[in-house]
C-alpha cells in the first residue's frame, strides 16, 4: 500500500471519527435542551396547578365569610376567623402568584394579574371593604371563573396543550345556583366550571 492510500485511509478514518463525535456531541446536546424543556414544563405545570388551586380556595373561603356576614347562611366560625382564613388564603395565593411571575409565559403571567385583580374583587367584597349587591357579588364571582378560564387557555398553550377551555366548542357557563328557598332570593353558592 502506497503512501497515498495510507494518507487516504487515515483521513477517511479521522473524517469518520470526527463525524462520529459531532454527531454525538449534536444528539447529547438535543437530549439535553429537552430534558431542560421537560423539567421547566413540570414546573410551570405545578405552578399553575397551585395557582388555581389557590384561587378556588379563596373563593370558597370568600363565599363562607360573605354568607356568613350577609345572614344568608351562618358558620360555626365567627366573622373574625373567617375573615383570618381569607386573609391567610390571599397570602396564599400571593405566594402562587410569584411562581406563575417566575416561570409563566407572557400571556399567562397577564392571565394571572387579571385573574388576581378578579379573585381580590371577590374577596374585598367578602370581607366588606367594598359595598356591594347580591347580583354585584354574582357579577364579580362571574367575572373570577371567566377569568380562570382565560388563565387556563394560557397555560395550555404555554405548555404546548391543544385545545381551549373557552370558545365555540366551550360556551361560557353561568354560575350553578341552587334553586330559591322559600322566604328568600337564590343563595349566591358558587360552582363553576373554572
Amino acid at each position: 500500500m502506497g503512501a497515498t492510500e495510507q494518507l487516504v485511509t487515515i483521513a477517511a478514518v479521522l473524517l469518520g471519527a470526527l463525524t462520529s463525535h459531532v454527531t454525538t456531541r449534536s444528539t447529547e446536546r438535543m437530549r439535553k435542551q429537552h430534558e431542560l424543556l421537560t423539567r421547566w414544563d413540570d414546573k410551570k405545570l405545578h405552578a399553575y396547578e397551585g395557582y388555581i388551586d389557590k384561587i378556588r380556595s379563596s373563593i370558597f373561603l370568600a363565599v363562607q365569610l360573605y354568607e356568613h356576614r350577609e345572614g344568608i347562611h351562618a358558620s360555626n366560625k365567627s366573622e373574625q376567623e373567617l375573615t383570618l382564613e381569607l386573609s391567610d388564603a390571599g397570602w396564599q395565593r400571593g405566594r402562587a402568584f410569584e411562581r406563575i411571575m417566575l416561570l409563566g409565559g407572557d400571556e399567562v403571567v397577564e392571565a394571572a394579574h387579571q385573574l388576581n385583580a378578579a379573585a381580590l374583587e371577590v374577596d374585598w367584597q367578602a370581607d366588606g371593604k367594598v359595598p356591594g349587591t347580591l347580583d354585584e357579588w354574582r357579577a364579580r364571582n362571574r367575572a373570577v371563573f371567566r377569568a380562570i378560564n382565560e388563565f387556563h387557555d394560557a397555560a395550555r398553550q404555554d405548555l404546548g396543550v391543544q385545545g381551549n377551555v373557552t370558545g365555540e366548542k366551550h360556551p361560557e357557563r353561568d354560575l350553578l345556583l341552587p334553586p330559591a328557598r322559600s322566604g328568600r332570593d337564590e343563595q349566591p353558592w358558587l360552582s363553576e366550571r373554572g
